[in-house]
């Protein structure tokens, strides 16, 4: 150790003793401050060895001579941080080299005892140095055992702790827990998961998981499984179905996570399982609820549509067929016996129908109130359906007793058969119901096949009636006009009022395709307005434009729905009256159908017109299979022959029982003051013959056929015969 070097006597002994011991103190600072381990600068160190060196000096010349206040200032080194080896040397080496020379200039103790008490004062530090350090080290040494055992315990404790968590939470978790290793063995289980089973632990613990294949396993279960154990996921969920030991079934849904190891290893796998059986069991009943019949326990729409889907899929030589039934009548039985009496006859007919169909890929089901269908998919063609619907008309055949009542019950059905994956369910039922509703219509308790052209028929007028209601409001009906010619001169005696429908898809519509769709939606009544106030409108034009020509009488059908219409005879004389037309110039046409059977109640506005001046015309006379003595008391006063009895005029020779019929008929209607009018006038030797008969007017192709207004007038010009 190299200790800094020894100033000069001179120097030393012009200095004070105070000075001389913070010389001291700076030398001993300067030795031991570079190998301390302190926190304190430079001179706060000095600050803490001053009073180190003072004992050192008071040591020295102390009476009597003692070395204890050395092996304090050596303890005290320790606590100062200096436990650095090098530190006690230089310490020693800066006593042994300065203390004598700075402190002890002015003692009366001779040079060699004070040499002989530094050196023991040195071995004194040094005692108490290395006592000190000894202690310091035990000390520590005993708070790091301390320390460690508090760990220890600490760690002893937090995982007794964990393990209380642990197993509180595995015995009581509401879901089932288990472990299992790698190869599958369940090592251990908690109580909820043995009470899901069944209670008999036996039948969980011990077991292999793969002993727990269920039929319902979906494949993609064991393919996570495998992928799981070989540690290429970490967890998979899924709803899995067991057998408890009783066999019932067990749900849940299984949730499996991979346990690692310190490394990652993968080491156990942990399952949690919730059960949902009786979950599932609701989920079912609600399922079955919301796709079933309430009242017979059938399949309902919604089912049926589903099956129907899966039906039409494409598939290889895959067809289907499907019966469309509606039961006829079953509207008067429920209004006569009671709603009650009614459900029991649904309930009987679902039975019978279900008894129909018990091969593979048949079912039946009820769309509502009394419509049911039957559906059966691959079958080998029409005649498989026509034989299921031969099987439905003879379940239904046998009269059913309900309260001690036989009742018949009668059924139409619409027949639907063809290859899967051309139509969608909806077009496959409509195309039945159109095909139910034919089979009604010709008379019922019948099946009728379905036919495309009667389905583009039955789809086209239910377009044309959704667009009835709009097409008046855009104006897309007008008027033509035919000419009613007076036999006796060929002068035109008036014009008959036609309606046409220009539709923007079918073209101009003639009055048989749209007229009888007016009537079923009550559109008939602002429509046959509509055309009273255009042909009147028109009349009345023609009137004041060619006063010269004669007046023109107007001719307007009325329908059935009119006649029954409470402000008829208001409606006609407003519009008379706003045109200016006099009622002599408007006749109304009634068909003889809608007047059979009429009463008063009917035939009063038709009088009230009648007595205004209108004529009233009796349409396709001869149609309605009227009683003619019935002439007398309808307010009419033209017969219009229906062209059925004029069309063999039009052949040669004449059959001379329809000239007897015809001229009995022009007979019967003169007598009784009636003018007579003949349509379907086509040939002049159909004209000659009515003129000689005794006819009145007529109208037809022969003289013209329906047109504009302005050909009325250039009619009136010629020669019409």
């Amino acid at each position: 150790m190299k200790v800094p070097s020894q100033p000069t006597g001179s120097v030393a002994e012009a200095d004070g003793p105070e000075d001389r011991l913070r010389r001291f103190v700076t030398i001993w600072s300067r030795a031991i401050f570079p190998v301390t381990a302190t926190s304190l600068t430079r001179a706060e160190f000095e600050g803490h060895l001053l009073p180190l060196a003072r004992t050192l000096c008071d040591a020295l010349h102390a009476r009597p001579f003692d070395t204890a206040p050395a092996q304090r200032a050596g303890a005290a080194l320790v606590a100062a941080h200096c436990t650095d080896p090098d530190a006690l040397g230089r310490s020693l080496g800066v006593v042994d080299s300065y203390l004598v020379l700075y402190c002890g200039t002015e003692s009366d103790v001779p040079a060699e005892e004070l040499r002989a008490r530094c050196a023991r004062l040195q071995h004194a530090m040094a005692a108490g140095y290395a006592q000190a350090l000894r202690e310091r080290t035990r000390a520590e040494q005993e708070a790091i055992a301390r320390s460690t055992l508090a760990a220890r315990s600490a760690a002893e404790i937090a995982l007794h702790a964990t393990e209380s968590r642990f197993r509180a939470v595995f015995d009581g978790a509401a879901v089932g827990i288990g472990i299992a290793d790698l190869d599958g063995n369940v090592l251990e289980v908690n109580e909820t998961l043995t009470r899901m089973f069944g209670g008999m632990e036996g039948q969980v613990r011990s077991r292999n998981v793969s002993e727990w294949v269920h039929p319902e396993d979906g494949p993609h279960v064991w393919k996570l499984y495998d992928e799981l154990v070989r540690g290429e996921r970490e967890s998979y969920r899924v709803e899995k179905p067991y057998y408890r030991g009783d066999g019932t079934v067990l749900w849940t849904n299984l949730t499996v996570s991979l346990l690692r190891d310190a490394e990652g290893r993968p080491q156990y796998q942990l399952a949690l399982m919730e059960d949902t059986t009786e979950r599932r069991l609701l989920h079912l009943r609600l399922r079955y609820e919301a796709t079933h019949d309430a009242l017979t326990g059938l399949p309902n729409r919604t089912l049926f549509f589903e099956r129907l889907e899966k039906a039409l899929a494409p598939g290889e030589n895959s067809r289907f067929g499907l019966c469309y039934l509606d039961l006829d009548g079953f509207k008067v039985i429920n209004d006569s016996l009671g709603h009650s009496t009614g459900d029991r006859l649904l309930v009987e007919v679902a039975d019978r129908l279900q008894s129909c169909v018990t091969g593979a890929g048949e079912m039946v089901a009820r769309l509502g109130g009394d419509e049911f269908v039957a559906l059966t998919t691959g079958c080998g063609g029409e005649q498989d359906v026509t034989e299921l619907a031969d099987r439905i008309l003879g379940a239904l055949a046998t009269p059913l007793s309900i309260d001690g009542r036989e009742l018949t019950v009668r059924g139409s059905l619409g027949v639907v058969e063809g290859p899967a994956g051309e139509r969608t369910p909806a077009e496959v039922l409509r195309s039945a119901d159109i095909t139910m509703y034919r089979a009604k219509s010709a008379g019922g308790n019948r099946f009728e096949l379905a036919d495309p052209e009667a389905d583009a028929r039955a789809i086209t007028r239910h377009g044309l009636t959704t667009a009835l209601p709009t097409a008046l409001e855009r104006g897309e009906f007008f008027i033509e006009y035919q000419p009613l010619v007076h036999l006796g001169d060929g002068s035109v005696h008036g014009a008959e009022a036609l309606v046409r429908w220009c539709h923007p898809q079918h073209g101009v519509l003639g009055p048989d395709q749209f007229i009888p769709l007016a009537e079923d939606t009550g559109l008939i009544v602002p429509l046959g307005r509509w055309v009273l106030q255009e042909a009147v409108r028109q009349a009345r034009f023609w009137q004041a434009r060619h006063a010269d020509g004669g007046p023109l009488r107007i001719n307007v059908n009325l329908s059935p729905t009119q006649l029954h219409h409470p402000r008829l005879v208001a409606d006609t004389v407003d519009v008379l009256e706003r045109s200016g037309l006099e009622p002599g110039a408007l006749c109304l046409e009634v068909t003889e159908s809608a007047l059979i059977g009429a009463d008063e109640d009917l035939l009063k506005p038709l009088r009230q017109l009648a007595e205004m001046g209108v004529d009233i015309a009796l349409d396709d006379f001869g149609t309605g299979y009227s009683n003619l003595a019935n002439l007398r008391r309808l307010p009419v006063s033209v017969l219009k022959l229906d062209r059925s009895f004029t069309r063999g005029m039009q052949q040669h020779p004449v059959d001379p029982v329809d000239l007897k019929i015809v001229e009995g008929i022009v007979s019967l209607a003169h007598s009784l003051e009636l003018a007579v009018t003949v349509e379907g006038v086509e040939t002049g030797a159909q004209a000659r013959q009515l003129r000689d008969l005794g006819c009145d007017t007529a109208q037809g192709w022969y003289y013209a056929r329906p047109g504009a207004p302005d050909r009325i007038h250039s009619l009136l010009l010629a020669d019409a015969v």
